[in-house]
């Protein structure tokens, strides 16, 4: 299985974080035609329990929750029939939005999150919500304490916002380490994710996600997506022969 990380989906910013919306639209035809697209919420368990999924399962995580998301996003989506969870950064969440600061660069000033009025809208649509943290800090230069107040305010905030419990969070900029992954797990999330392409330490505190990017084109896309990235067994047998070669080949280099 494979989880694929977008940011914002936009035509004039000039960002590696931005897909252009006809490339994106193009990606989700794709994924629509091509492969199992399964709600994040669904998958989990699934993970949790090592369980069998088809080949070619796929979720689609957003960070960040930009504004352009209800614009570009949301329709493509919602035509689709396609599941999607976005996280967010609980305070930008203002009935107006808010500047994004986090994000440095020509065409950034112009940058806004999305509303409270737009989130709901989205849910009812049939987006996931969870977290991205309270002001997206990098954890790792909080103490302990400092970001089990931080990732608590924001999974509170957003269960209320939502009305319901939020459970996952996506670490900013993907970063944590074992005091991060703690924290997480203190402030009450189930599960965290992270943008490596490769579980840096197993565990439900360290999913690993697949980068999209403004560069990518749907070849880079059906590479990506074809990568068996988390340790699900699926019934493709070449996708098991992989992991076998992948296996024995480590183990020749070692002997080396």
């Amino acid at each position: 299985m494979t989880i694929l990380c977008y940011h914002s989906v936009e035509p004039d910013w000039e960002s590696p974080l931005a897909v252009r919306p006809e490339a994106f639209a193009q990606q989700m035809a794709w994924l629509s035609r091509s492969r199992h697209v399964l709600p994040l919420a669904e998958a989990l368990p699934r993970l949790d329990a090592r369980m069998r999924l088809p080949s070619g399962t796929v979720a689609l995580t957003f960070d960040d929750g930009f504004a352009a998301l209800h614009e570009h996003v949301l329709p493509v989506l919602t035509r689709l029939r396609l599941p999607a969870t976005v996280f967010l950064v609980a305070q930008t969440l203002t009935p107006a939005g808010r500047p994004v600061d986090w994000v440095k660069g020509a065409g950034t000033a112009r940058l806004t999150t999305l509303t409270c009025d737009q989130v709901l809208e989205m849910q009812d649509a049939g987006v996931d919500f969870q977290s991205h943290s309270w002001a997206h800090h990098d954890l790792t230069d909080l103490s302990y304490e400092e970001c089990v107040r931080d990732l608590r305010a924001s999974r509170e905030f957003l269960s209320d916002l939502l009305g319901r419990e939020v459970t996952q969070l996506a670490y900013p900029r993907g970063l944590h380490d074992a005091g991060v992954r703690k924290a997480a797990a203190a402030a009450g999330y189930t599960h965290a994710f992270a943008l490596p392409e490769t579980a840096e330490v197993p565990g439900p505190y360290a999913v690993p996600r697949v980068g999209i990017w403004r560069g990518n084109g749907l070849l880079a896309v059906r590479v990506k997506e074809a990568r068996p990235y988390l340790p699900l067994r699926t019934s493709d047998p070449v996708a098991r022969s992989a992991r076998r070669v992948k296996a024995v080949v480590g183990k020749v280099r070692a002997r080396t």
